[in-house]
């Protein structure tokens, strides 16, 4: 199961990998010392939304997980996936003029390279 905690409206902040190590370059080059910096490429992703991307690829049901078995379905990830943090980089973008380019959460969760398998002959060499 593909499961979100109760209704799945709290947020995730998310940034591609590739924009986050572009404006880390940018601030090690050009930050002012003591800036505070925020690389966020989306505000806040609802949670339920990623659940319901990664159910549908895998063909998995997506479900709420009730409030008393949250930490047991999702362990160690409990205060991470429970947590309501959306965030903006609006001042950390007009500082050092840098703009979040690449794909948003969801539509990279739609790529076929999440959920293809290892090629049997690959995973035996």
């Amino acid at each position: 199961m593909s499961g979100y905690p109760g209704d799945g409206a709290n947020r995730w902040a998310t940034v591609h990998r590739l924009d986050a190590a572009r404006v880390f370059r940018l601030a090690l080059e050009s930050a002012p010392a003591g800036a505070r910096l925020h690389g966020v490429g989306e505000k806040g992703v609802p949670v339920r939304v990623i659940a319901e991307v990664i159910g549908h690829r895998l063909e998995l049901p997506v479900a709420s997980v009730a409030g008393e078995e949250v930490a047991g379905h999702f362990g160690w990830l409990t205060p991470f996936i429970t947590l309501d943090a959306p965030a903006s980089s609006s001042a950390t973008q007009h500082l050092l003029g840098w703009q979040p380019e690449q794909p948003g959460l969801i539509e990279d969760l739609e790529q076929d390279h999440y959920y293809a398998q290892p090629d049997a002959a690959a995973a035996a060499a």
